[in-house]
């Protein structure tokens, strides 16, 4: 029976306090999600972060759930939308830290370890702007452009014209590595 009861109703009695309803919708949603946080991040360990993050958050952020659009569409964009908060929190990090010692330059050494042992894609992926990133990472979890574009406020154009531009970039890349 609980199979019947659609994501959104449960989003919406979840935002009532409901407890199971929001642990059914988790428990539903979690694994996509999770999927969708590691292709934003490129890290197993942030992509955990992030999504935890996300979760411990949900609650409060369903008040806002509306049903304008289907609750995986919703929390695509909380989930981009938390990506890019933790970058730029990442980016402040970074800046507020450059050049404060040892313990630093070991910490940059470990990422970089870390950034070996990634898949082509994964690493390839790093490399693209955040718009790219965060469009590719939508369209990987097979989801449409329409939905893509709705996930990202832009155009349906955008999406497939940022679509065309990572083809380019991906292709160049493995060229060159192949090159070299």
């Amino acid at each position: 029976m609980r199979m019947k009861t659609s994501d959104e109703d449960l989003a919406l009695a979840a935002a009532g306090g409901d407890g199971a309803a929001f642990a059914l919708l988790l428990e539903r949603q979690y694994d996509r999600l999770f999927s969708l946080c590691f292709r934003l991040t490129g890290s197993r360990a942030e992509a955990e972060d992030l999504t935890q993050d996300i979760c411990a958050a949900l609650p409060g952020k369903l008040s806002g759930y509306r049903r304008q659009a289907k609750v995986t569409t919703w929390l695509y964009r909380v989930a981009v939308n938390a990506a890019h908060d933790r970058r730029r929190r990442a980016a402040t990090y970074v800046k507020a830290t450059e050049g404060w010692g040892d313990w630093e330059l070991t910490r940059q050494a470990d990422n970089d370890e870390s950034a070996e042992r990634l898949d082509w894609l994964t690493r390839a992926m790093s490399a693209l702007p955040d718009e790219l990133r965060d469009t590719l990472a939508l369209v990987l979890d097979e989801v449409t452009h329409a939905e893509a574009a709705e996930v990202l406020g832009v155009t349906e154009g955008t999406v497939s014209w940022r679509m065309s531009e990572i083809r380019k970039r991906l292709r160049a890349l493995r060229e060159k590595e192949e090159a070299e």
